[in-house]
């Protein structure tokens, strides 16, 4: 990959790979086909992982419904005519057009960081978990943004049933069977209702051990959980959870977890080996490192047409842009801020449809376009064959809601490839029973090695 920008390759510089990234390099690459087979346009999507995570999936995937490599989409399989780099964008000069990235080289053999001229730059590396100072919370709290974060978790609340299972005491058995989560967003719900669906199923298997023996607890700040659904859906999702024994606090944050007990701010106490948090998420550092406008979320300050206000070449959607809402009402005041997009995967989906055409007119001298899109509206699972959906003002509940997500989803997922084995997948697991099996080894695949080779239990006598 060369370092410089010719005048006759106009270099399209996409940073980050998922919703956005992923969907605008995926539509250039069709819309500007011609171009990239005669070189005189280039396309390099920079991202830490060489895959597109498809998030709405990782509660499933946590459950153990859908395989975790189903979850993601390999970047170089639908990328053919882009140039992929595994790495990380770590400054950014727009007044050069020019980015620093270190790679997996770098990191690993102390290579240089390179140095990448652009023509166009993307700004769409997503967000990252917004953590607050609470004690404890660096040291024993568990995220739910990755894949990788998602098979742990399972393996985690398996593993704590084998705990509970096998001890004689009763307070390392009440904090294994203790779950704290922590946001009543879709990440907090979903990956709550789906793994106390999969815990409940396990503990059929184990001889000491009942369903209510478990204690599920969601910590919510605000007075309500999954605002996208409404205030009608979301009190059913709250007496759903409810149904289930699951202790719902609304009105409560997390005020320490330090020594592995969970500190509300209503003066509960559990100790808990789990504590998993989703409350909430922040725009990428990255962001802040580029120079470019931010409004007062450190998000980029975008024109309807996705492009970065007041800077030419430069273009963001997503989580990482806040564009204004042209299907909104206007706001009541003339100096009050407009209304502006949600950042949530149905906005960025459509927004890298518009970006990657504005893109590719900016490079064939079209005219640009503006986004407008009226927000259809939500669909959250709560567990195997339970949900709630609030659709086109329609609202939803119970099964219905629950296939409504599962189809929404299924059409959302990139590639057929992945909608057929997804499809499979959820059929077969129609027909079998769950997978409740635990491989937490995969999270340190040496160690059994390192147990044969050196003092552990395999030392071989001299």
């Amino acid at each position: 990959m060369s370092s410089t920008s010719s005048d006759t390759v106009a270099r399209i510089l996409v940073i980050g790979g998922g919703y956005v990234g992923m969907y605008t390099a995926l539509r250039l690459q069709r819309k500007l086909r011609q171009e990239l087979r005669q070189g005189t346009v280039e396309v390099i999507v920079v991202d830490p992982e060489p895959y597109m995570t498809y998030q709405p999936f990782l509660p499933e995937a946590a459950a153990g419904s859908i395989s975790p490599r189903h979850v993601v989409v390999p970047l170089r399989r639908v990328l053919p005519d882009c140039k992929v780099v595994i790495g990380e964008v770590t400054a950014v000069d727009h007044a050069e057009r020019r980015a620093t990235i270190t790679t997996l080289a770098s990191e690993k053999a102390g290579a240089a960081a390179i140095e990448v001229a652009y023509d166009e730059l993307v700004l769409a590396p997503g967000s990252v978990s917004r953590t607050l100072p609470v004690p404890g919370l660096a040291d024993v709290g568990i995220g739910f943004k990755t894949v990788e974060e998602a098979i742990g978790l399972r393996n985690h609340v398996l593993g704590q049933l084998d705990i509970a299972s096998s001890t004689r005491d009763p307070a390392v058995r009440d904090a294994a069977l203790t779950f704290v989560f922590v946001g009543g967003g879709y990440a907090g719900v979903e990956a709550l209702a789906e793994l106390e669906d999969m815990a409940r199923y396990a503990v059929r298997y184990y001889h000491n051990i009942k369903p209510e023996d478990m204690k599920w607890i969601l910590v919510e700040a605000t007075d309500r959980i999954l605002p996208e659904v409404g205030p009608e859906m979301g009190r059913y999702a709250v007496r759903e959870l409810r149904g289930r024994n699951i202790d719902v606090r609304l009105e409560t944050r997390l005020e320490s977890c330090e020594k592995r007990v969970a500190v509300l701010s209503d003066g509960s106490r559990f100790p808990t080996r789990t504590l998993v948090w989703t409350a909430g998420v922040k725009p990428h550092p990255i962001l802040a490192a580029t120079g470019l406008p931010l409004n007062g979320h450190g998000r980029l300050k975008c024109t309807a047409a996705l492009q970065v206000d007041g800077v030419d070449h430069a273009w963001s959607a997503g989580d990482a842009a806040a564009v204004p809402d042209l299907t909104a009402e206007p706001p009541a005041k003339p100096d009050d801020p407009p209304v502006l997009c949600a950042p949530n995967a149905q906005h960025a989906l459509r927004q890298a449809k518009v970006l990657a055409e504005n893109i590719a007119a900016a490079v064939r001298g079209g005219p640009l376009v503006d986004y407008a899109h009226k927000y259809a509206g939500s669909v959250a699972s709560l567990g195997l064959h339970k949900g709630v959906a609030h659709v086109y003002g329609r609202k939803v509940r119970g099964y219905p809601a629950w296939l409504m997500h599962r189809a929404y989803h299924l059409g959302r997922v990139p590639t057929f490839n992945r909608k057929a084995r997804v499809l499979a997948e959820w059929t077969l697991a129609g027909l079998f029973k769950r997978e409740i099996v635990s491989l937490g080894s995969l999270e340190n695949p040496r160690a059994e090695f390192e147990l044969a080779a050196g003092t552990g239990r395999h030392n071989e006598a001299s």
